[in-house]
């Protein structure tokens, strides 16, 4: 009997020294496991956009593209991403819809700020473009929507804030036109410009309609320049839009000439143009920038220089030849045209 119960005591204690091994065991299993979880639960996760936006003052991320792709000077490689994002007004709208009798009759509004136009009727949508502060668009439909108006800007339709939209009187006088054929002068600079606009981007190109582009004109561009690939005969690279306007080269619009890039624009050239602080910009003058590996320059038309002027620019094959209001690195400086 006394043989027995020993057998059972030291069946007993080492079943007990296994159990406690086996408890070591798990719990220490249990610990890794747990720090891999904190672990993970911890991480900070990979950007999904790849840090490929740039963040604009109204929240929306906007694409870089091909920002700022230049020409095809020797020197002008690559995308140009160090210019800053659309800058435009956002709304809090008025609750509901404003009553029908708003706007009823009026065609044309005009815009009191910078103002985003946007792919639906609310600040969820994504924005479209920006159109800069006291431009002309149509009203597409007098009924305002989450205080959002249809409107139509440069043949593109979407939705703005009716915060930021005013009628524009019926007996307003139209200024009259300038010849796009007159002398080199600031208004004819950016009437040419103008006729731009809706274009495609063309890398080395320099033509475009004086009457506009059309779905058969515009022309296309894909890829990232200057590898990138364009269809169509018309369009400009944003050194070919400035050397028109201020009609050097070929002066008609719509022959293709492309004379200079952002690497001549960049320094003073005697006798065609010459530096002009940013603070002193002029209608016509141009602001541009060029670090060796890539060059961008666009057209100012008014703001401050310092801070979201508006300008027409070719910006890039994502964007086209387009009339926008952003801001600009100081590694931007500006020129201004002889006899201007």
């Amino acid at each position: 009997m006394w043989a027995r119960a020993r057998s059972v005591a030291a069946y007993v204690l080492l079943d007990g020294r296994a159990m406690r091994s086996l408890s070591v065991r798990f719990f220490a299993l249990l610990t890794v496991a747990l720090a891999l979880v904190v672990a993970v639960g911890c991480a900070v996760p990979a950007d999904p956009e790849g840090g490929g936006g740039v963040q604009s003052t109204y929240g929306a991320e906007l694409p870089i593209g091909d920002d700022g792709d230049d020409d095809m000077a020797q020197g002008d490689v690559g995308d140009d991403v160090s210019d800053g994002a659309l800058v435009a007004v956002d709304d809090d709208p008025p609750t509901g819809d404003l009553p029908v009798s708003t706007f009823a009759g009026t065609a044309k509004m005009k815009t009191t700020g910078n103002l985003n136009l946007r792919k639906g009727a609310g600040t969820s949508f994504a924005v479209i473009a920006v159109i800069p502060s006291g431009t002309e668009v149509t009203l597409l439909n007098p009924v305002a929507s989450n205080g959002f108006l249809n409107i139509q800007f440069n043949g593109t339709s979407g939705w703005s804030s009716a915060t930021y939209l005013t009628a524009v009187a019926a007996s307003a006088p139209s200024p009259a036109p300038v010849a796009l054929d007159g002398p080199p002068s600031p208004d004819n600079t950016l009437a040419r410009a103008r006729k731009a606009v809706g274009f495609s981007y063309y890398w080395g190109g320099g033509a475009w309609l004086a009457t506009g582009p059309t779905a058969s004109t515009k022309g296309s561009c894909s890829g990232s320049c200057p590898s990138c690939t364009h269809s169509g005969k018309y369009g400009a690279d944003c050194s070919g839009l400035v050397a028109k306007a201020w009609q050097y080269g070929v002066k008609a619009l719509e022959v293709n000439s492309h004379p200079y890039s952002t690497v001549s624009f960049n320094k003073p050239l005697a006798g065609k143009w010459s530096n002009v602080s940013r603070g002193s910009l002029k209608k016509g003058d141009a602001l541009v920038y060029n670090n060796g590996s890539a060059g961008h320059i666009v057209i100012y038309e008014k703001g401050d220089g310092w801070g979201s002027p508006t300008v027409i620019e070719c910006r890039g094959c994502s964007y086209g030849c387009v009339y926008n209001a952003r801001n600009f690195t100081s590694n931007y400086h500006g020129i201004r045209r002889a006899g201007f």
